[in-house]
């Protein structure tokens, strides 16, 4: 009988399909790249998610973030996440925070039965508590390197974080690994030197647009805001979730 996984199932046999059904995939970070982590992963069938995002959708996310629209202005980005995931897929399971990643809430937001970890956050502090944390408690993790000030999808690889070149947040991230005795990392990353991204007057710090701006905004506390455009972020996301799939399968 034909279902809506069927020409996924073609691919990947009923057995990897299950696998992905059973399986619970915790994304921090819904932006650029998580939101297409997100869709790749709904779309091939992973049956449970867990949202991790402190921020709301802002209008200034139009230009390259899935859940983002004119209706989404100003709503918790997990929570119009998750609504996109039951849409695709009303048998998901679909848990929720929408709060900050940082060393005081990991107890609360990493659990040891999660299949797979996406590590989208922005910020480095957080990227490598979590990576850490993973480490210790064998949760398989991969994680997103810089995605924005660049302008070319196909610089985008799949790569351990030792074998990365020009990114600089990869080479930050390769440096504290070293110092933290961690010796592979699965990462996706571009090869494309950033551009310096032209100043066209405002910051979110002091020119904020959002229906929300009276809040704290982890995004006004950047000290600086990088250029984006909708075609980098999104094969980010899709290369991550391709590489989840295929690990999850691979079982």
């Amino acid at each position: 009988m034909l279902h809506e996984f069927s020409r996924t199932e073609m691919l990947i046999g009923t057995e990897g399909l299950n696998k992905l059904k059973q399986s619970t995939v915790a994304v921090f970070g819904v932006g650029g790249v998580g939101t297409f982590v997100v869709e790749g992963l709904v779309r091939s069938g992973v049956g449970g998610f867990v949202l991790v995002d402190d921020d709301c959708v802002c209008l200034t996310n139009i230009n390259r973030q899935i859940h983002a629209t004119r209706k989404t202005i100003g709503r918790p980005k997990v929570e119009v996440m998750k609504e996109r995931i039951l849409e695709i897929n009303p048998k998901a399971g679909v848990e929720v925070y929408q709060e900050l990643y940082t060393a005081e809430s990991a107890d609360k937001l990493l659990s040891a039965g999660y299949s797979y970890v996406v590590d989208a956050i922005d910020m480095v502090t957080a990227k490598l508590d979590l990576i850490e944390r993973c480490f210790k408690m064998n949760i398989p993790i991969i994680s997103s390197m810089g995605a924005g000030n660049k302008l070319n999808p196909t610089q985008f690889e799949a790569a351990d974080i030792f074998d990365t070149s020009v990114c600089p947040l990869a080479r930050v991230i390769r440096r504290e690994l070293r110092k933290r005795g961690i010796t592979a990392l699965k990462v996706v990353y571009s090869k494309e030197p950033p551009i310096q991204p032209l100043q066209t007057g405002g910051d979110c710090s002091t020119d904020c647009i959002c229906p929300n701006k009276g809040m704290n905004r982890s995004c006004a506390d950047r000290r600086s805001i990088p250029g984006s455009v909708s075609f980098v972020p999104s094969v980010a996301g899709l290369i991550i979730a391709s590489e989840v799939v295929k690990d999850i399968i691979a079982r």
